[in-house]
């Protein structure tokens, strides 16, 4: 029998504020694009609450980062260190330079 496992609301906290850096957000805008105040997105992203289910889509929506993205480290079996690098290094790319990237990885099959 598999044995329940808490999520780590610590990393996705983490998660959720690295991303939002990294595309050069602010918590003021994730709060307006999720309908919450800009404390509760600081009080997120400190661990001081835990992101609901509603509220981690529009977080991710408004960072246009997929919600398995977030929750990737939850997974039992996660994919390889190597390709969580290579797909945050993904998300920060402009949408004409994923294409590119998706025909450069299809050529060299």
């Amino acid at each position: 029998m598999n044995e329940k496992k808490e999520l780590d609301f610590g990393k996705i906290s983490r998660r959720i504020r690295e991303v939002r850096i990294s595309k050069g957000l602010t918590q003021e805008y994730i709060a307006n694009a999720a309908c919450v105040n800009p404390s509760h997105i600081s009080n997120i992203e400190n661990n001081k609450v835990k992101i609901s289910l509603p509220t981690l889509v529009s977080v991710c929506n408004a960072m246009g980062v997929t919600v398995d993205y977030i929750l990737s480290g939850e997974y039992v079996n996660p994919g390889s260190s190597l390709e969580e690098s290579i797909l945050l290094e993904l998300h920060k790319c402009s949408d004409d330079m994923k294409e590119r990237i998706l025909k450069i990885i299809i050529a060299l099959q």
